[in-house]
């Protein structure tokens, strides 16, 4: 089975500032971060996730952790409300070094506390960046038969692969199509809040993108992707698959395709950004 998370060799806070902030659809925005520090991040895959740290309504400076290991977290939880920062994790949609800039896209979810901050986000605002690693890996080719280059082993080459998210997730599988090769067939399966947030997209020529809008409140978020991944041809021959949103829909997406399309484990990354009905800490 592939590690669940990837994490870094090393990694450091780094504090940055808000340069541009761009709303991409109604219920999506781009917040351009950049400052000097942006070289201390090791950008190491197309889902590359962080930590954003950003400062609470009425607050005027962030005040980030110290610690650049797990301990952040109690670091984090002890401080009083009046100056602990929010904090969620994201994924870094492009990252340019050179121009010491990352952009973060954001699902903006009603009056939420990092809703409320993108749409109150200005040039100089401060927020911070903690790396946790990657999730997306293709897998290497693996032998058939074990002695490696016996006659008749089985070529475990990689024809494919299906890519599998709601909102949450958008911003990661625009990523990784960045990096995808034409070559490599590719099958998505998004789901959005709404019509008016379903966009074009400059996807590889391989690929090929299956919108679903919910338009409808009464629905648990992944239901529409799932269903249609359930009632799906899949990619011939052996794909990769990475499936990520909400809890429920990352792990029903790989006990289908394990149970019931016979997929190996080892073909599948899947990870719960969020949990319906449980807000984040801090």
């Amino acid at each position: 089975m592939i590690p669940k998370v990837q994490l870094p060799e090393s990694r450091t806070m780094i504090t940055l500032e808000v340069r541009r902030r761009e709303f991409l659809t109604p219920g999506f925005a781009s917040v351009t971060l950049g400052g000097p520090a942006v070289r201390d991040l090791t950008v190491a895959g197309n889902d590359q996730g962080v930590r954003l740290f950003f400062p609470r309504e009425g607050q005027t400076a962030l005040r980030m952790p110290t610690l650049s290991n797990e301990a952040w977290i109690a670091q984090l939880l002890l401080l009083p409300k009046s100056v602990r920062p929010w904090v969620r994790n994201l994924t870094i949609r492009r990252a340019r070094p050179a121009d010491d800039e990352i952009d973060i896209e954001f699902a903006l979810h009603g009056d939420s506390p990092m809703a409320s901050w993108v749409r109150r986000a200005e040039p100089g605002d401060p927020a911070g960046i903690f790396d946790i690693g990657t999730t997306y890996r293709l897998p290497e080719p693996t032998d058939g038969q074990q002695g490696g280059r016996q006659e008749g082993r089985l070529d475990r080459r990689l024809d494919g692969q299906l890519l599998v998210g709601d909102e949450s997730a958008l911003p990661a599988i625009l990523s990784i199509l960045d990096g995808t090769p034409p070559s490599l067939a590719t099958e998505v399966y998004l789901e959005v809040a709404t019509a008016a947030d379903i966009r074009s997209v400059d996807a590889p020529a391989g690929t090929r993108i299956h919108w679903f809008s919910r338009d409808d409140e009464s629905l648990r978020p992944g239901t529409l992707a799932l269903d249609a991944l359930r009632h799906a041809s899949l990619p011939p021959g052996r794909f990769y698959t990475w499936a990520a949103g909400e809890s429920r829909l990352a792990t029903a997406v790989r006990r289908h395709l394990v149970n019931d399309r016979g997929v190996p484990k080892r073909d599948i990354s899947f990870v719960g950004y969020w949990r319906l009905g449980r807000s984040s800490p801090g």
